[in-house]
């Protein structure tokens, strides 16, 4: 049993008590067969939409130098821009330049844990060249903060769990994350073979909210059966993806989808999109939460249709044990991913990362070839 389209989901229908409670099974049930919807009529006011699209597109026609001023390596905490080429996923360059902003935060105390390091402020364009940007962007991200939280809320609900379940993940001062992301055609890039807009991953935490801005595709998701699933953009909808964190805190009832961008076809001109990630509390450890009896039995049943197997090569980044804090992953994670701020700012975790990484891959050679023989 596989999935061979994305559900768009009408979150209308959650604020009627006649409606809710089918709004709550289609949510369910996209929970547990995908990990990935659409969703519309999210009351997220238009013009704040259009104003994020105008800047974001501003923001990338900003002379190099600008948008250098405010490169990602300045900083400890993985927020600023980054330039084209300038980012690894699945071992492969991701051939997009994006900014990366967050909920506002001070500098942490130089004796917190490393990982708070990711809370920090954020390095904005000069307002002198985008006036607008900072209060459209930070406008959004309070916007999404809410948003988020309450769509938290409707997916406890839809397992049965109070609406309130994944509150405690939660710090007061929440930090969370959004790119604004320019994907190239192939025209513009070094080689018409530079086709990874980003690479096949899972997002991590809990939910992801995804602002595609038309006409581009380039979105895809992969099915259980390895097939790859386009997700074009809706008018007035976004793309909720589900993360690795909320697929551990819910024994894996809630799928996080491995996904990825393709670059635009030559000639088609830049794609962009806004993705907003719902933070966690880095301080987190790796807990649950009591998953009613009758919503495992739903995921127990469908892990017996699909025969136990599907096709998913992407690092669970989540497994508990193998981390103290959700932020020690999620730095590390970082580090993989943002290879020029880790020799700045952590080069010791980054020689340890490349350490398991060499280490892996001569393990998966002597596998490969151990089948091969046989």
């Amino acid at each position: 049993m596989s999935f061979h389209a994305i559900p768009v989901l009408d979150l209308s229908l959650s604020r009627h008590p006649d409606t809710k409670p089918a709004f709550l099974d289609s949510l369910r049930k996209a929970l547990l067969d995908v990990g990935f919807l659409y969703i519309k009529n999210t009351g997220i006011d238009d013009a704040l939409i259009q104003d994020v699209i105008e800047q974001g597109k501003a923001f990338f026609s900003l002379p190099e130098e600008q948008k250098m001023d405010i490169q990602m390596k300045n900083v400890p905490s993985f927020l600023g821009y980054s330039r084209l080429g300038n980012e690894i996923t699945a071992l492969k360059t991701d051939w997009r330049e994006q900014i990366d902003l967050s909920t506002a935060h001070p500098l942490p105390n130089p004796t917190s844990p490393l990982y708070h390091n990711l809370l920090s402020p954020n390095q904005w364009p000069s307002p002198k060249y985008l006036p607008k940007f900072r209060s459209a962007f930070e406008t959004y991200i309070s916007c999404m903060s809410k948003f988020s939280t309450h769509f938290t809320s409707l997916i406890a609900e839809s397992l049965k769990l109070r609406s309130s379940a994944f509150d405690r993940f939660f710090d007061e001062d929440q930090q969370h994350k959004l790119k604004v992301i320019k994907y190239p055609d192939t025209a513009s890039l070094p080689s018409p073979n530079h086709t990874q807009g980003v690479g096949p991953h899972k997002d991590s935490m809990l939910t992801s909210y995804l602002l595609q801005v038309p006409p581009h595709t380039g979105l895809q998701a992969q099915s259980l059966g390895g097939d790859w699933i386009d997700c074009p953009p809706i008018p007035l909808t976004l793309v909720v993806a589900i993360g690795q964190g909320l697929e551990a805190l819910t024994h894996g009832v809630c799928k996080s989808t491995t996904h990825r961008v393709l670059s635009p076809k030559a000639g088609l001109g830049p794609r962009f999109s806004v993705p907003f990630f719902q933070g966690v509390s880095y301080d987190a450890t790796f807990e649950s939460v009591d998953i009613p009896t009758e919503i495992l039995a739903m995921r127990d049943e469908r892990l017996k249709q699909r025969g136990g197997e599907t096709i998913d090569d992407v690092e669970f980044t989540f497994t508990k044990g193998r981390w103290g804090h959700l932020g020690e992953a999620t730095l590390v994670n970082r580090v993989k991913s943002h290879v020029d701020v880790a020799e700045m700012w952590y080069p010791e975790l980054l020689a340890q990362v490349r350490t398991e990484q060499t280490a892996a891959a001569e393990i998966k050679a002597e596998a490969l070839a151990e089948a091969s023989a046989s």
